[in-house]
Parts: C-alpha cells; sequence; structure tokens
C-alpha cells in the first residue's frame, strides 16, 4: 500500500501546493501517468473550478488529472487511472459523496491492490478508519462516519499547540484528549502545516520541518519528527 498524506494544501508566501510538488514527483515517479481526482470536499468552490486548479499542478509535474464529477460511474472510471487524489474541504461533505457515489469502498479496494493514493486535509482524513478527528462543521449527515480505513491511526490535520489570540474555547489537544477517553485503543497523530505522512508498504516516515504530536490514551503525549521511524502507527 503506498499513500501520501498531507496536512494542508497551502502553505504562507508559496502557491497552492507548491510546497508539495518535489514530494508527488518522487511518490509518483513515472510509471503513473492519469490520475483521478476526487473534489467532492469542495462546497464554495465550483467542482470544475476545483478540478482546473488541482491540474495546474499535477500537469506542470507531467501528470494527466481527471475529475470523478464528471463522470456518471465514478466508481468503473477509476479503471482509467494509476493514481486517486483526494481533495481538501469540508470532510462530512466528502464523506456522504464517497458514500453515496460507491467510491468509499472502490477506492479502498484500489488501493489495497497498489494503487497509490494521495490527498490533503479531508483527503487525509478519510485515508483514516472514520471522519472522527476532522475538524470540519458538520455541514451535512454523511450517512456513517466510516470512511477509507487505509490506515489504522486517526489523524489530525491542521493541527495547532495553541488556540489564536483572543480565543478562549477548547484547544486541540484538549479535542483530542476527549476523542481518546471514549477510544481508548485508537492513536490519532496531530499533522501540523506543512507535514507529510508517507506510506510505503509497512513502513511510514513523516516528511517535513515539523514533528507530529502521537496521543494515545494512558500515554504522555509525544512528539516525533522526519527522523525518527513512525511504522509502529500501522500496528
Amino acid at each position: 500500500m503506498r499513500l501520501l498524506l498531507l496536512s494542508n494544501s497551502k502553505i504562507p508566501g508559496l502557491e497552492y501546493l507548491e510546497f508539495a510538488e518535489p514530494h508527488f514527483s518522487d511518490f509518483f515517479g513515472k510509471t503513473v501517468k492519469n490520475i483521478a481526482f476526487v473534489p467532492y470536499a469542495g462546497v464554495t468552490l465550483n467542482w470544475d473550478e476545483y478540478e482546473a486548479k488541482v491540474q495546474k499542478v499535477f500537469h506542470k509535474l507531467g501528470y494527466h488529472l481527471f475529475s470523478l464529477h464528471h463522470e456518471s460511474d465514478p466508481v468503473s472510471a477509476l479503471e482509467k487511472a494509476d493514481a486517486i487524489a483526494v481533495g481538501g474541504g469540508n470532510t462530512f461533505k466528502l464523506v456522504h459523496d464517497l458514500h453515496h457515489t460507491g467510491l468509499t469502498k472502490a477506492i479502498r479496494k484500489k488501493v489495497l491492490e497498489g494503487m497509490p493514493y494521495t490527498g490533503w486535509s479531508a483527503g487525509s482524513n478519510v485515508a483514516c478508519p472514520t471522519l472522527r478527528t476532522t475538524n470540519d462543521m458538520p455541514i451535512i449527515d454523511p450517512k456513517g462516519f466510516e470512511t477509507l480505513n487505509l490506515v489504522p491511526f486517526q489523524i489530525n490535520p491542521h493541527y495547532l499547540d495553541k488556540n489564536p489570540e483572543g480565543f478562549a474555547g477548547e484547544t486541540r489537544e484538549e479535542r483530542i484528549r476527549e476523542f481518546i477517553e471514549l477510544n481508548k485503543e485508537v492513536t490519532v497523530v496531530g499533522l501540523r502545516e506543512g507535514s507529510i505522512l508517507r506510506v510505503e508498504g509497512n513502513k511510514i516516515s513523516l516528511i517535513g520541518p515539523h514533528t507530529a504530536r502521537i496521543f494515545r490514551y494512558g500515554n504522555p503525549f509525544y512528539e516525533l519528527g522526519n527522523q525518527d521511524d513512525l511504522s509502529f502507527l500501522l500496528k
């Protein structure tokens, strides 16, 4: 199984997904030609516009990207693809549409068979067993919290250590602490901006300048960096 899971799509001072371009090239290599794009997390962003925005990035790298929202049968359209890219946006909307189209099971099957998968923000969330560690507002009933279940742990993308100045609500850590209190067997990875998890078979590594925060019930929360082996997360 091959996954490239990004916390986010935009870094201040850089273009959309620019920070990830060398990692896309290294991950997909020269064997991938056609990438199926899943735009369903886009809500206020028109899907045609979303497709064009992502195409600009991948075409520059030499890949042809087509969006599944054009397809009358998106499940069958996966047969035309060498890889899958799932864009960010609202995770509840994304999961709703994945369930509605039948893509939840179809994408999982393809990835388990070896098709490379990349996603950012919501697209990384859905690689987990459920959407329950998303930061998003539940704007639609997804008809089930289950997602692709490609990794056995949960990701919290856009992880922040502190609240913005002037905001006195729950910190991200407090929210995740609540989650593991009720889901004691589940590990959560707080993935900071500009961070990427790369999975190659039974190996997982962290890419980027920041550490990731590991949340496990009954253990002190701790940090791991890009020199550490995170493969235990897959067990």
